[in-house]
């Protein structure tokens, strides 16, 4: 049974015996050697060709996602090329696995939510101020947590957002989609108690959306930072291995606290 059109198509990429054509242009006479990869990336995925200014805030991004230290996920691709040294890939996809809602996958849902709030502003004719107030006071009233908020490290404030928003300005980039992170960040951070940092998984879609990065592939922008920070960890457990030494750190730290069977007798 066919599930879906009954004719598809690609716009990506074609190879014929004599060359590979990618988004229009010849990899090996115009790609190779002449496009870096964040570029490359960037035509890939909008099959557009990024301006100067585009290359440089989505290598930023990349760059401020890419390490966070021995993460869950990065324990989970050490812990697993341990177990099987000859599986450089499945170390990755374990590592890559380990990316969803609570570490790395929050880009997409503040991207969705920055869309959203931009939206309502036009439809209701509002500014991003009250627009954010109303969007806080929503959540807080549902019990819900806001997306890209908090940290369990950075705080009062996260370096990342502050270093991406700090760029933004320089370069003239900062739009309204930044705009509105800013004004949320004072919604919720402006009646006063508790401190809760915006962070890097606010700022990254904030950025990206201001210089017309797609929204639909948001959540690719941590995992293919990510991808470069697994590979280094694997080159480093390959040399210096910590793996199992995780693990045995695990075993001697979380007690057992169930049900112990009684001790059999060896005489």
């Amino acid at each position: 049974m066919l599930i879906g059109k009954a004719a598809g198509e690609t716009r990506i990429s074609y190879a014929t015996p004599e060359a590979i054509a990618v988004r229009g242009r010849d990899l090996c006479r115009e790609l190779i050697g002449e496009m870096s990869f964040t570029a490359y990336f960037f035509l890939l995925v909008t099959g557009e060709a990024a301006t100067a200014s585009q290359t440089k805030f989505l290598d930023a991004v990349l760059v401020s996602i890419a390490e966070h230290g021995l993460v869950p996920n990065v324990v989970a691709s050490r812990m697993t090329f341990a177990a099987e040294p000859s599986a450089l890939q499945a170390a990755v996809a374990a590592g890559l696995l380990g990316c969803g809602s609570v570490v790395l996958g929050t880009s997409q849902v503040a991207g969705i939510l920055i869309r959203d709030a931009l939206a309502e502003a036009d439809r209701q004719a509002e500014d991003l101020a009250t627009v954010a107030r109303s969007i806080v006071a929503r959540y807080r009233t549902e019990g819900r947590r806001l997306p890209g908020f908090g940290h369990p490290l950075h705080h009062p404030v996260d370096p990342r957002t502050q270093r991406l928003f700090e760029l933004a300005d320089q370069e003239g980039v900062a739009g309204r989609s930044v705009a509105f992170a800013r004004a949320l960040d004072a919604a919720v951070n402006g009646a006063g108690g508790k401190s809760l940092p915006m962070n890097v998984s606010m700022a990254i879609p904030a950025v990206l959306l201001d210089i017309g990065f797609p929204l639909s592939v948001m959540r690719g922008i941590p995992l293919l930072a990510r991808t470069a920070s697994l590979i280094a960890h694997l080159a480093e457990e390959t040399e210096h291995p910590i793996g199992f030494l995780m693990a045995h750190h695990a075993e001697s730290n979380i007690p057992f606290t169930g049900e112990r069977i009684a001790e059999r007798s060896t005489g």
